[in-house]
């Protein structure tokens, strides 16, 4: 008995993200799963930012990857600053075009492309507050479960809660 083709589910993209941004954070998520991470994308943080990868370890430490697609991105974006109070270890992701010399020395760097990454530098470790850790990992299991769900169900009732 041959089992039934099933055709992979996907997220929809919500069309925030560059073509070379995706490639980026696809490319650096299979690095940190590698490492024993589980990664969800573009979860919004109780400041109203948004992270565009968060990282969740085995021990419950938790990584933000900042993706800078060009030094213009880079440039043009602060907001990063914000992230460090949401996590034990910040990161920026980029591509190889983009010179490593831009990014803050106080922060981990990961070069990658849409089949994987390598980290250039790791990232210096500021634990966080254990209720902020709370919330971030509360934000977590409810933003993958819901995309899980949606996924499921893709006319169910989810909106954009995730």
């Amino acid at each position: 008995m041959s089992l039934p083709f099933v055709r992979p589910m996907e997220l929809p993209v919500d069309g925030r993200q560059s073509e070379t941004a995706l490639k980026i954070a696809r490319g650096t998520a299979r690095l940190l799963h590698a490492h024993g991470y589980c990664v969800v994308s573009e979860l919004p943080l109780s400041s109203g930012r948004r992270a565009d990868l968060v990282a969740l370890g085995s021990g419950g430490d938790i990584w933000i990857v900042e993706i800078k697609s060009s030094v213009a991105d880079f440039r043009a974006d602060h907001k990063w600053m914000d992230y460090r109070a949401h996590c034990d270890r910040l990161f920026f992701a980029t591509t190889v075009e983009v010179p490593c010399e831009i990014f803050p020395k106080d922060a981990g760097l990961i070069v990658a492309d849409a089949y994987g990454a390598q980290m250039i530098c790791d990232a210096p470790e500021h634990r966080m507050h254990a209720t902020t850790r709370k919330h971030i990992m509360l934000s977590i299991a409810r933003a993958a479960a819901l995309r899980l769900q949606s996924l499921a169900d893709p006319t169910g009732p989810y909106g954009m809660e995730f």
